[in-house]
């Protein structure tokens, strides 16, 4: 089972509640199907319903549920990307003010696809430089 220093690097510097929803879900996928890909899978899905990704972290969402259209349609065949945990889900405003708080530029002027598309941008990068440190 996983331990604490194990967790991935964006949920180590997350909320107590975001470690311990990955970690409960993922050692009972573990027993379920094995340690590797399906159990990280499995325990970031049940993340993404209550928490979403905002630069290298995980914060609560202001409502439960899945994140994007993939993540609603549940397991199974791929058709498109997920958000990348992103609420993609959540109204635009809510993605306006994420990136506020992440500082990206022309966020007045994106749509609503653009804001998610910006925000797993920006998370992304901020993922990478924490884990450089």
């Amino acid at each position: 089972m996983p331990a604490r220093d194990e967790l991935p690097s964006t949920l180590q510097r997350s909320p107590k509640e975001a470690q311990e929803t990955w970690i409960k879900t993922h050692d009972s996928a573990v027993q379920e199907y094995g340690e590797g890909q399906r159990a990280h899978r499995t325990a970031f899905a049940a993340l993404k319903h209550s928490f979403e990704k905002v630069g290298d972290r995980w914060k609560p969402k202001p409502e439960r549920g899945p994140s994007d259209e993939q993540a609603r349609r549940g397991a199974g065949k791929r058709e498109k990307p997920t958000s990348g945990g992103v609420d993609a889900q959540a109204s635009k405003q809510h993605l306006y003010e994420r990136a506020q708080e992440l500082d990206v530029p022309g966020r007045s002027s994106m749509s609503k696809e653009q804001l998610v598309e910006a925000l797993q941008k920006k998370s992304g990068q901020q993922t990478r430089q924490a884990r450089q440190r």
